[in-house]
């Protein structure tokens, strides 16, 4: 993406254990809407990072979300994962501490267009203590036809304990 192009809509920073982030203000000033995320840790070691999408303000909690990505380890086999009829999105294991951590670049499409699925496309970079690192890129439809606004991060079990996380509006 180009210098300037990003206009920063929202920022949260979590310091302090929180049971989710969540991120609004998609509206339909922007056709493409970006989130990015970085060092997020987990207040439990190996849980998940979840993430939904959000209808005035409100996570979706119902099971529509289709997801495939191809999954990256520098330590074992590679391969393509696909889930359907989920209720979250779901990333693999983090840990509590360095270098257990989660980066990630969300595109998010069709947000607002209510007679449309929202669609959104990941890249996300984790490493752990054994090291490993491990990669994932991949697309996620919720097959509903509704205006989502935002996107909301949570744990699958216990509380997200810090991290950034950041949403934009990519210029027309």
């Amino acid at each position: 993406i180009m210098a300037g192009s990003l206009i920063k809509i929202t920022e949260t920073t979590v310091s302090s254990a929180v049971s989710s982030v969540t991120l609004t203000g998609i509206d339909t000033t922007y056709n493409v809407y970006v989130v990015q995320y970085s060092k997020v840790f987990m207040d439990t070691d190996g849980a998940k990072n979840r993430i939904r999408f959000t209808v005035s303000g409100s996570p979706d909690t119902s099971s529509n979300y289709n997801r495939c990505s191809l999954q990256l380890y520098t330590n074992q086999n590679n391969y393509v994962s696909v889930s359907t009829g989920q209720s979250y999105i779901e990333s693999l294991g983090l840990g509590t501490t360095e270098p257990e951590s989660d980066y990630g670049t969300l595109y998010l499409f069709s947000f607002t267009n209510a007679n449309e699925f929202s669609f959104m496309t990941r890249e996300q970079i984790q490493t752990s203590s054994a090291p490993e690192t491990a990669g994932d890129a991949g697309g996620v439809a919720l097959q509903v036809t509704q205006a989502c606004d935002g996107i909301q991060f949570f744990a699958n079990t216990g509380n997200i304990a810090s991290g950034t996380f950041k949403l934009y509006g990519l210029k027309k």
